[in-house]
C-alpha cells in the first residue's frame, strides 16, 4: 500500500509542507520513504472542529452502530496485516512475530469494546422512582448514566506502534463511549500509523458515520500536541509516554482556561519482590523467567521489572550466577529510536558512575554498524543504598534491571513503603512465605494498579478486569485503566434526568428498557421494566 505522508483530516489529507520529517530503520539508520508533512495551526484547528461538529451526532449513534464501527476497524486492519508487519518491522526492528501479535492484540481490543457497547449496561443506568407522597416532601423521579465527553486526543507510544498507536486502546475506549479522536501520530513510525489510521478512515466512510469521528495528524516534535491540548474544543486526552512529556502536557491540560482530564502513562519501574521461600524452592526457574522479562522487546515494555529485591541468603548467589550467564549469552537488543538508545546509554553510564551500586553483568553491543543496538546489564546494590538515593528507583527503558539486597523483613517492608506508585508489582513466594510477608500486599495495594503473584509483570492482558495504571507518577490517574473494557470510563461523565417526560430520556433510562440492559433501580440491579412510581411515604 502506497503512503502519502500527509495527516488524515476528517475524510480528506493535509497540504504538502516545508516541515518534513522521516522515519529511520533502528538496525540499519536508514532513512525511510516516503516524507511525512507536520499538520498546520489552521489543520490542526479543522481536525478539533470537524470532531466536535461530528460529537453532536456520533454521540447519539446506537450501541449496535457503534459496535458494527469497531467491528469494521479490527476488519480492515486485519485486511493489511501483512502490509502492517512489514512497515512497522522497518520502522521499529521489532520482529514480525511480535508485531504480528500485536495486530491481533489491537483487532481484540476493538472487538471487546463492541461487546461491551452492543451490551451496554456499561453506560451504569440508574432509576430512582419518584414519591409523589412523601413527606415531608415529594421525591421526584431521578435518572443517571454516563454520557461521552467530547472530541478526545490521543497520544501514540513508542513502544506499542499498534496495540498503543491510532487504533489501540485509548482511540478504542474513546470511540466506544461515544467520542471523537483525533490522534497525534507518533514520529519513529509514522508510516505504520498511516496505514492504520487511513484503515479506521475508511470505517468511518463505511459505517456512515459524519466526518470528524477520527483524524491522525502528523509532526517530529511536540508543536501539534501542544496546541491539541490547548484546544478549546477538546475535552479529553490520553497519552503513554515518558515522565517528562506526560507532565508537561499534564500541566497544560490543568492549566487551560477551562481544565481537561488527562490520562496519561508515564513511568513505572515495576518492582519483584522473591521472598525467601521461593527463592530456596525455585531459584534457576524464577531467574529464567525474570530475565526473559526485563529483557522482552529490549526492556522497553511500560511494565518490565526494573528492581528485584533479594533476601541475602545463599539460593541468592546461584540467581545472581544464572541472570549474570543469561546476560553474558544475551544477542544485542535494537532499541526503538536513536534517541532511546542515547538515554539509556547515558543512565546506564550513571549508573555505573554510583560507588554504591555494583555492575554485576553487561553485554556490549557488537561493532558500530546497528544504530540502534545495544547490551543487556544487570546491576546490584544493598537496601540502604536503595533507600538513600531515589534516583536509585529510576525507570531506565532498556535491557536492565537492579537487584537490591536486604537482609532482614523490616528492610523490604521500609523499601516497599517508601516507593513511588507504580503499574504493577510482583511477588515471589510460597504459602509460607505469605503469612511471614502478609503486610507487605496491604503496602503494595496502596502502590500499584496490579499485584502479580509467582509470575512476572510484563504481558498484559486484554480483559473486563485487567487494570493497566496506578498511582502517580505510574499514571497521571491512578482511578483509571488503559488496558481492559473498565478504560470506557475515562472518557465519560455522569448525566442526571430529573422528572424528565419518557419520550425525552435516553432509551437506557426509559422505563420499557427497550435497550435490555442491567439497570439499578431504586437500589437493586435488574433487566425488568420500571413499574409505576412509588406510593408510599417513606
Amino acid at each position: 500500500m502506497k503512503l502519502s505522508g500527509r495527516s488524515l483530516i476528517g475524510f480528506g489529507s493535509s497540504t504538502a509542507t516545508n516541515e518534513v520529517f522521516y522515519a529511520m530503520n533502528p538496525k540499519s539508520g536508514e532513512r525511510l520513504e516516503p516524507a511525512f508533512f507536520a499538520a498546520l495551526p489552521d489543520e490542526v484547528d479543522r481536525a478539533v472542529r470537524l470532531a466536535h461538529q461530528a460529537f453532536a451526532t456520533y454521540d447519539r449513534v446506537s450501541a449496535r452502530d457503534r459496535g458494527a464501527f469497531l467491528r469494521t476497524i479490527a476488519a480492515n486492519i486485519e485486511s493489511i496485516a501483512e502490509d502492517l508487519a512489514e512497515r512497522a518491522e522497518r520502522e521499529t526492528a521489532l520482529p514480525k512475530a511480535r508485531l504480528q501479535a500485536e495486530t491481533a492484540r489491537t483487532c481484540g481490543q476493538l472487538q471487546l469494546f463492541a461487546q461491551v457497547v452492543e451490551e451496554g449496561s456499561w453506560v451504569q443506568a440508574r432509576i430512582d422512582r419518584a414519591h409523589p407522597n412523601r413527606k415531608p416532601a415529594p421525591k421526584p423521579d431521578i435518572r443517571s448514566m454516563l454520557r461521552p465527553l467530547g472530541p478526545v486526543v490521543v497520544f501514540g507510544a513508542s513502544n506499542f506502534p499498534l496495540a498503543f498507536s491510532v487504533a489501540g486502546g485509548d482511540t478504542a475506549s474513546a470511540l466506544a463511549a461515544g467520542n471523537p479522536v483525533i490522534f497525534k501520530g507518533h514520529p519513529a513510525h509514522p508510516g505504520t500509523s498511516e496505514l492504520v489510521g487511513l484503515a479506521v478512515q475508511h470505517a468511518v466512510r463505511q459505517c456512515n458515520l459524519p466526518e470528524g469521528v477520527f483524524s491522525l495528524l502528523f509532526d517530529s516534535g511536540n508543536r501539534v500536541g501542544a496546541a491539541l491540548i490547548k484546544h478549546p474544543l477538546v475535552k479529553a486526552a490520553g497519552f503513554t509516554g515518558s515522565r517528562t512529556a506526560g507532565r508537561i502536557l499534564m500541566d497544560f491540560a490543568a492549566a487551560r482556561p477551562e481544565p481537561i482530564p488527562f490520562f496519561a502513562e508515564m513511568s513505572s519501574t515495576n518492582p519483584v519482590f522473591i521472598l525467601p521461600g521461593a527463592l530456596r524452592e525455585r531459584a534457576d526457574s524464577i531467574a529464567a523467567g525474570l530475565y526473559a522479562s526485563f529483557t522482552l522487546g529490549a526492556g522497553q515494555f511500560c511494565t518490565k521489572p526494573g528492581l528485584v529485591f533479594l533476601p541475602a541468603l545463599a539460593e541468592a548467589s546461584g540467581f545472581v550466577n544464572r541472570l549474570q550467564l543469561s546476560i553474558n549469552e544475551s544477542a544485542p537488543f535494537h532499541l526503538l529510536t536513536p534517541g532511546i538508545r542515547s538515554s539509556y546509554g547515558a543512565a546506564i553510564s550513571a549508573r555505573k558512575a554510583k560507588a554504591s551500586v555494583r555492575l554485576v553483568a553487561e553485554k556490549p553491543p557488537k561493532g558500530t554498524a546497528e544504530e540502534s543496538s545495544v547490551g543487556g546489564a544487570l546491576f546490584e546494590t544493598d537496601a540502604r543504598s536503595f533507600l538513600a538515593d531515589e534516583k536509585l528507583a529510576a525507570q531506565i527503558f532498556g535491557p536492565v534491571t537492579l537487584l537490591i539486597r536486604h537482609s532482614n523483613r523490616e528492610e523490604v517492608l521500609e523499601a516497599a513503603r517508601n516507593l513511588e506508585g507504580h503499574l504493577t508489582a510482583t511477588i515471589h513466594g510460597t504459602e509460607q512465605d505469605l503469612q511471614e510477608f502478609n503486610d507487605l500486599i496491604a503496602i503494595l495495594e496502596r502502590k500499584v494498579g496490579r499485584l502479580v503473584f509467582n509470575g512476572f509483570p510484563t504481558g498484559v492482558e486484554v480483559s473486563h478486569a485487567m487494570v493497566h495504571g496506578g498511582p502517580y507518577p505510574a499514571t497521571s490517574d491512578g482511578r483509571s485503566t488503559s488496558v481492559g473494557s473498565q478504560a470506557i470510563f475515562r472518557f465519560c461523565r455522569p448525566v442526571c434526568y430529573q422528572a424528565f417526560p419518557q419520550a425525552a430520556l435516553p432509551d437506557a433510562l426509559k422505563d420499557a428498557n427497550p435497550l435490555h440492559i442491567w439497570r439499578m433501580i431504586d437500589g437493586e440491579m435488574t433487566r425488568e421494566p420500571v413499574r409505576s412510581a412509588v406510593t408510599s411515604i417513606g
